[in-house]
Parts: C-alpha cells; sequence; structure tokens
C-alpha cells in the first residue's frame, strides 16, 4: 500500500467521511447540478446544441438598444407646475447593458462613498466619532422593497423631496422627479456602500503603521502616502467588497419592484433581474411556458457574476500585500483634525447618514401612520393598525410563519454543512479540500433568481409529482436555497473559530483514547461554540432576510410564500388601501429582528456581523 493511499486512509476516518459526504451531497445536489443542467437546457435548441437563444437575445434592440437612448433629463410642464423629469425617459442601453451599467455605477459610487466613510473612521479622531459607525450601518438594516417604495415617495412629482425644497424652502425654482435608471442606481448605492465600508475600514484598521512612517521619511507626503501605501494595501478588503456589491446589484430585485409601487412600469424594470423574474411568473402552469430563452439570460448572468468574483479573487491574488505587523489595531495612525477638516467631515458624514438613513426611517413612518395612501408628501396621521396586523392579518401571520420555518430549518442544515465543511478544511489533510473551500464559497457569487430558474428547470423535470416538485411544494425547496446561498457566512464564521483554536487540544484528546466524534463532540464544539452560534444567527437573518430566491419560487404557490414573497406582492400589485403599511410593518419586524441579533453577536459573542437583504 503506497504511503499516498496510507495518508487518505488515515485521514477519511468515520468522522471526516460523514461531513465531507454531507457536505458535499447538498452543495452538488443543491447548487451545482441545477445551475449545470440550466446552462445545457440554454445552449440546446430544437434538440440540437446551439447558441440560438444567446443570439436572438443579443439581437433584440429591446437586450441591447443601438444606438443607446440617452436622454437623461428633460423639462416639462405639468398640471403641477415645470418639472425636470430625471431618468423617466433615459438613459437606456438594452435590458442587457443597462444592468451593466447599474451594477458598474452602484459599485464605483459605493466605493467612493465607502472609503471615504472608512478612511474617516479609521484615522480622524472626533466629537460623535462613535456615534456615527453605528448609524454608518442602518442602511444595511434590510427593508425589502419597502425602503425602494420610500424613496419613489420621496423622489415622485408630489414627493417629500419637491415639497420641502421647492414648496417649503424655495430652493429649487423647478420641480424634480427621479425615476429609471437613476432611482435604480440611487437607491442600490446608499443601500450598498456599507458593504464596501465595513470591508474598507476593517483593511484600514489593520494596516500596519510602520509602512506610512516609512513612506513619510523617505519624504512622501500626504495623498501620495495614501495613493501609494495606505490604498494598495487596503485593496483586498475593498475589492472584495466591491466585487460583492456588483454581484448584489445585477441581481437585486427590491429597487426596480419597489420603484414599480412607486411609479408603475417604466425603465427601472428594463433590467436583467426583472426580466427574468417577470418571464418567471408568467410560466406558473409548467416549466415549458418559460421561455427558453430566459435560461440563456440566466447563464449570461451567471457567468457575469462569476467572471467579476473570480477576476477580483485573481487581481488580489497577483500581488503583494503583505506587512511587517498586524499593528494597525494595536497602535493606530489616528489625528486629530482642524476646524476647517472637522467641518468637511461632519458635512460629508451627516449628509451622507441623513441620505443613506432615510429608507429605514421612512419604513417606520410607512408602517405608523397614513403616508402611504394619504395622497400626500407628508403623514397626517399615526395610527398602530398596521403593526397589529402582524398578528391579526391572517395572510401576514402565515407569511411569517413561513418564513420563521424555512429559515429556522435551513438554519439547522447550514449548523450541519457549515461545520462539517469547515472542519474538514480545517483540520484534515486530504487531496482537494481546496475544491471543498472553493464549493463553499463560490454561493457568494451565484445570483440567487439564476438558483431560483435552475431549481424551477431541474426539479420539475426530473422530480415532477415528488416533495421537489416546485409547483406542488416550493416551501421546501427554499429551505435548500436559503442553505447554499447563505453556506458561506456560516462556513466562514466557524472555520474562523478553528483557526483560533489550536489542534493541540484535540490532539490530545485523541491521545487519552477519545476517538474522533467524541473529540468533535466534547473538545472542538465546545471550544468555537461562540462561532456556531454566532454563524446561526448570522445565517438565520439571512434567510429571514432572502429576497430574489424567496419571491421567484413562491410565485408557483404564494400560500407557502415568507415574508418577503408577501412583502413584494403587496409593493408590486399595489392592492388594497393601507396594505404598503402592513408590509411595512413587516420590515419594521425584520430590521427589529436584525437589531436582536446584531446586540446578541456584538456584545455577548463578540463578533461584528453585518447584514444584506438579498
Amino acid at each position: 500500500m503506497s504511503s499516498f493511499t496510507k495518508r487518505l486512509k488515515r485521514e477519511l476516518d468515520s468522522l471526516t467521511t460523514t461531513q465531507l459526504s454531507a457536505s458535499l451531497f447538498i452543495l452538488i445536489f443543491f447548487l451545482i447540478v441545477p445551475l449545470f443542467y440550466m446552462v445545457i437546457r440554454a445552449f440546446f435548441h430544437n434538440g440540437r446544441l446551439s447558441s440560438y437563444y444567446f443570439q436572438a437575445l443579443l439581437s433584440d434592440p429591446n437586450f441591447v438598444t443601438y444606438p443607446p437612448n440617452l436622454n437623461f433629463a428633460y423639462m416639462s410642464r405639468t398640471s403641477l407646475g415645470t418639472f425636470l423629469f430625471v431618468g423617466n425617459r433615459g438613459p437606456d442601453f438594452g435590458v442587457l447593458f443597462n444592468s451593466l451599467f447599474v451594477a458598474i455605477t452602484v459599485t464605483v459610487f459605493s466605493i467612493l462613498l465607502g472609503v471615504t466613510a472608512a478612511f474617516i473612521m479609521a484615522r480622524y479622531e472626533f466629537l460623535g466619532k462613535i456615534f456615527f459607525r453605528v448609524v454608518l450601518l442602518i442602511p444595511m438594516l434590510a427593508t425589502p422593497f419597502v425602503n425602494a417604495f420610500v424613496i419613489g415617495k420621496v423622489l415622485g412629482q408630489n414627493g417629500l423631496f419637491n415639497y420641502v425644497f421647492h414648496d417649503i424652502l424655495r430652493l429649487l425654482p423647478f420641480k424634480v422627479q427621479i425615476s429609471g435608471l437613476p432611482a435604480v442606481i440611487l437607491i442600490q448605492t446608499i443601500s450598498f456602500f456599507p458593504i464596501v465600508y465595513l470591508n474598507a475600514l476593517s483593511s484600514f484598521i489593520s494596516i500596519d503603521p510602520s509602512m506610512e512612517e516609512q513612506a513619510e521619511t523617505l519624504g512622501a507626503r500626504g495623498f501620495k502616502v495614501f495613493r501609494s501605501v495606505t490604498l494598495p494595501l487596503a485593496l483586498p478588503g475593498i475589492a472584495a467588497g466591491a466585487a460583492i456589491v456588483f454581484i448584489i446589484s445585477l441581481e437585486d430585485l427590491g429597487a426596480p419592484i419597489g420603484l414599480s409601487g412607486a411609479f408603475g412600469s417604466g425603465l427601472h424594470q428594463k433590467l436583467i433581474s426583472f426580466y427574468i423574474y417577470s418571464e418567471f411568473i408568467g410560466g406558473l402552469g409548467s416549466v415549458e411556458q418559460v421561455h427558453a430563452s430566459t435560461y440563456a439570460l440566466a447563464v449570461i448572468m451567471l457567468a457575469i457574476a462569476v467572471a467579476v468574483f473570480l477576476s477580483i479573487k485573481k487581481y488580489v491574488t497577483l500581488r503583494q500585500y503583505a506587512m511587517i505587523s498586524k499593528g494597525g489595531r494595536f497602535n493606530p495612525r489616528i489625528r486629530k483634525l482642524g476646524p476647517l477638516g472637522l467641518i468637511a467631515v461632519y458635512l460629508f458624514l451627516l449628509g451622507l447618514v441623513i441620505t443613506a438613513s432615510f429608507p429605514q426611517i421612512g419604513v417606520v413612518v410607512l408602517a405608523m401612520s397614513d403616508w402611504a395612501y394619504n395622497g400626500l408628501p407628508v403623514p397626517t396621521a399615526f395610527t398602530p393598525q398596521f403593526m397589529s396586523e402582524l398578528v391579526s392579518e391572517p395572510d401576514v401571520l402565515r407569511s411569517i410563519m413561513n418564513s420563521l420555518t424555512y429559515s429556522s430549518m435551513a438554519t439547522i442544515l447550514m449548523l450541519v454543512v457549515g461545520v462539517s465543511a469547515a472542519y474538514v478544511i480545517a483540520r484534515r489533510k486530504i487531496p482537494g479540500k481546496d475544491a471543498l473551500d472553493s464549493l463553499v464559497t463560490v454561493p457568494i457569487a451565484v445570483p440567487g433568481i439564476i438558483l431560483a430558474v435552475g431549481y424551477l428547470l431541474f426539479f420539475a423535470t426530473f422530480f415532477s409529482g415528488t416533495p421537489f416538485d416546485p409547483f406542488l411544494n416550493p416551501g421546501f425547496l427554499l429551505i435548500f436555497t436559503y442553505t447554499v446561498r447563505r453556506i458561506p457566512f456560516t462556513a466562514r464564521s466557524v472555520f474562523a473559530g478553528l483557526q483560533q483554536t489550536h489542534e493541540s487540544l484535540e490532539e490530545a484528546a485523541l491521545n487519552l483514547g477519545a476517538n474522533r466524534w467524541r473529540t468533535f463532540a466534547t473538545i472542538a464544539i465546545p471550544l468555537i461554540a461562540a462561532n456556531v452560534i454566532g454563524g446561526g444567527l448570522l445565517s438565520f437573518v439571512y434567510s429571514m432576510n432572502e429576497v430574489s430566491t424567496s419571491i421567484t419560487l413562491s410565485s408557483l404557490k404564494p400560500e407557502q410564500g415568507p415574508i418577503t414573497f408577501y412583502m413584494s406582492q403587496v409593493i408590486y400589485s399595489s392592492g388594497a388601501v393601507g396594505t404598503v403599511s402592513v408590509a411595512a410593518a413587516l420590515g419594521v419586524l425584520l430590521m427589529s429582528i436584525q437589531l436582536v441579533v446584531m446586540t446578541v453577536s456584538n456584545y455577548l459573542l463578540k463578533q461584528r456581523v453585518a447584514f444584506l437583504g438579498v
């Protein structure tokens, strides 16, 4: 028996085999196989391998508009006065390039805002710094669809912006309405820039101050030090945040659906994510009613997202970012600002915080007032009615119970698979474990709506009439979509705990006669319990906030829909009076759950977490 075979046999004990099998089964069967089958189907036309659907998409002027419509803004008189309409008629590059334009623009703006805010918070001391560190995270409190509806109410013809700046303050000579792609960009930027901010902040704090001091010793000053030393050292974190923002922007459904509730149809709907969603819900009868071009578009979207993710990862690994030490956390370069610097910092942070936090504030106001339906720019009456409907309205209560059920079961699966995968990666020396690490990480790059399309196609084709049939039991499949989409956060949390725990403690137990199972259960798990609990809580909240797969699969059987599906239906359909306010009340519920989990993770488990409502 060769040394390789002996080592493999030693490493593949019963615990490792069980953990490896469970992880690979969930990730391959509920992630790789559905996506692979969707890709295969997109390349077949009339039973033959063909690029027909891709060619049809690229030649369709609805998908690629040439020359593009660049009518960004125009003035017009209406019964409400003279208006500057921004985004109502353009820009419009077609469905495909609209999505790329929005994603790239949102990423650039998020980098500018996030890196600037992070550098200020990491390098300067000023009164109110702790307050700003807290409120800069408010935009990450997920309020799907309702936050976009709030922005629509603010930026509409009879909205709060015109009421304040035109009617009251008289600062504008005309009224303004922002819709279309500019409105999508605005909403996504203020929602997603904290992702870059958190990554950049962590990177700036971790920089060894001696690196910058050496540059200053050699004559570099100010912006040159930042450009040549600080920024390159922080680039891995910034690039990681930017890649996530790009992917989330590309697949986002909250902005176009929320704006549809505020403005009706328009260019904000002319995006890949909304087109796939519309085609999906249009084929509710059977999988054959979904046009094959939808699969081709889904493959294009998947290819773009994965390419961006892998490119950023490759770019970061091509350069050296090593530092002499990690001294930044313990000896940070924090400076005090002069009067002009303080004014600039306060103006920037206050403007950013007020603008970025307004959607969440607006959601609370919508949930407790008549603002959603009174036709006025401000609320005129406050009422607890809509919050009380969370427990009194059967449809609302059912959506809450569905979310709690799906999220709880998915969290259990995520803990089993995430802990198993992380333990194998961190502790076992088996060939191919790097592939398992990549497999656990890659769901970050997979847009949820693409996974939903893959589930529809694969499970409806091969598991029709079974519990896995999406037309019969989409709620059951949602548990697995939540599991595979959010498993990276559980696995990373557990892996971090294992890295901080020396394996000699487990080796001591093995030397004293304990088997692998008992060592894992009585030594490893108790030592990383905080990471397991933190990862589980984080995964639970992410599952409760899941948007794209929830609203897409649930459209096949609405009574099995979770909270986010109910919210999307209310906002998009503009149903009975007050229902938007009920959706806002559900948004308040989601924010409350996130705040509780954030408090537990930050103060009890000493883990800093953030939330993405994707």
